[in-house]
């Protein structure tokens, strides 16, 4: 499996498969071994939790559950779309992500 993910930590995504499908949010976290992301406030789960010291939470807790990468797309801040990520050079030479639709930077 590829360890290379095409979304980053904080972009805005869009979720194109599953109960949340449409909905948009921010990303927490990437994992590149499991190929997976968490987006806040999606893909909701809930967890049996002990407290582990005194003023902890515990009981039935949601959190976020994590997403393959696959079913997520960045959106475009200019066209505000979700969209596939294409790479382009600068002048000074370093690259850099833009929408493949558009062009504008991500």
């Amino acid at each position: 499996m590829s360890n290379k993910i095409h979304v980053k930590t904080g972009d805005e995504v869009m979720i194109i498969s599953g109960k949340d499908k449409g909905k948009t949010g921010k990303v927490l976290a990437v994992s590149p071994s499991e190929g997976k992301v968490i987006v806040e406030k999606r893909n909701m789960v809930t967890k049996h939790v002990k407290p582990r010291k005194a003023g902890d939470p515990s009981g039935i807790v949601k959190a976020e559950g994590a997403l393959y990468a696959c079913k997520v797309q960045p959106v475009c801040s200019k066209c505000k779309k979700p969209t596939r990520v294409a790479h382009k050079f600068e002048k000074d030479g370093s690259k850099i992500r833009v929408c493949a639709k558009c062009g504008a930077k991500l």
